[in-house]
Order: structure tokens, then sequence, then C-alpha cells
């Protein structure tokens, strides 16, 4: 089981590394949680410069990508060199986007009747694009998820857990990683965010 974050360069550190520590909390042999990017390092917008771990193309084959957000976003959709590398498709692979990152399903074609969540600074970029935005911090539509403010990363890799490992699990990860002597509310909102976007037979 192979989960990918893109993060592009000028990354939301936030939205990329949240969900990667929240993903790694599952210790399975076939579970891999990798950062994919267009080139060898991607420095973020605060200047944390990361290697990747596979590359965009790679990403494209995996079973779940997330997109991170960023600064350069906008420039990132109008580089055909990097648009042409993603090849994502959602009946083989659920695809959850942070903050910008709506604004690359936007690019794909892959918020056709469907709204999306973002952040307050790129609403305006998406709704552009032809998407209604959703004033809430998680919105999923079958295999397809868009989550807005930086930590609303929370609820992409938790969605994520919930349908590949199913709910158990994704509780369980949210546990490890919620403040002490708040870890059942902390939980039990991030269940309340993405309770309606599981299919019906998620377990819980």
């Amino acid at each position: 089981m192979h989960i990918s974050i893109l993060s592009f360069d000028a990354f939301n550190e936030l939205d990329s590394l949240i969900a990667l520590g929240i993903l790694n909390r599952i210790k399975t042999s076939n579970w891999r949680v990798t950062i994919a990017a267009p080139t060898e390092q991607v420095t973020s917008m605060n200047g944390v410069t990361m290697h990747r771990h596979v590359s965009l193309s790679e990403a494209s084959q995996a079973n779940a990508v997330i997109i991170g957000s960023g600064m350069k976003t906008r420039d990132i959709i109008q580089a055909p060199e990097i648009i042409s590398q993603l090849q994502l498709d959602p009946s083989r692979q659920l695809i959850g986007a942070q903050c910008s990152g709506a604004l690359v399903l936007a690019k794909l074609g892959l918020l056709s009747n469907i709204p999306a969540c973002t952040d307050l600074t790129t609403k305006p970029w998406v709704q552009e694009a032809g998407v209604e935005v959703l004033n809430q911090a998680f919105f999923a539509k079958d295999n397809i998820a868009t989550a807005g403010g930086c930590l609303a990363s929370q609820y992409l890799a938790f969605w994520l857990i919930a349908r590949l490992q199913g709910t158990e699990a994704a509780c369980e990860a949210m546990h490890y990683v919620a403040p002490v002597g708040e870890k059942e509310t902390y939980v039990q909102r991030a269940m309340n965010n993405i309770a309606n976007y599981l299919p019906d037979n998620t377990d819980n």
C-alpha cells in the first residue's frame, strides 16, 4: 500500500509533514508513505529543504495521493512539464488535496461537479476555476477529498487511513498525535469531520 504526498517548491510544511507523520503511525509491513516532488530536493516556504522519496511519475502509480499546498501552486499548474507527470485517476486511487492543492485537482479536471475545501487565500482562485468552495475543513466525494486550513491536513490523513485500514486504525493513529489531556475529544472531532464521507462498508 503506497501513499504519496506531493510537495512542490515553496511547499507548506504543515500540509505535507503533518500528514506524513500521522500516516506513518501505521506500522504494517505493506504500508509505505513517501514524499514526491518534481525535483530531487524542494525547499519549503520557510526555507526547509527536503529530499524526495519518489518522482511525480512514481507517485502517480500510488494507491493514494495527497497534493500538498504551497506558495507557488498557481505557478505549478501553469507548468506543463510538471502537470503532465501527474496521471491521477480516482477510479484506481484515493486522491486528496490540501488547501491550494485543490487548484491542481481543478487543473487536472478532477473537481468537475465536486465542491472543494481550501484556504481563504486560495478560495477566489479555486472559484475562478469554476469550483464551488465550501466553508468547512473537509469534504469528500467517492475517492476524492479536499481539506481547508493547514491543520485540516490531519483530516486528510485520518480519511486515508480509515479508507485503507479502517476507522479503528485511524482513531489509533490520531490518538498518538493528539494533545495530552485531549485525546478522546481530539479523536472524536476527527471522526466527526470525516464520518459522513466514508463508504458504508468502512468498519466502525
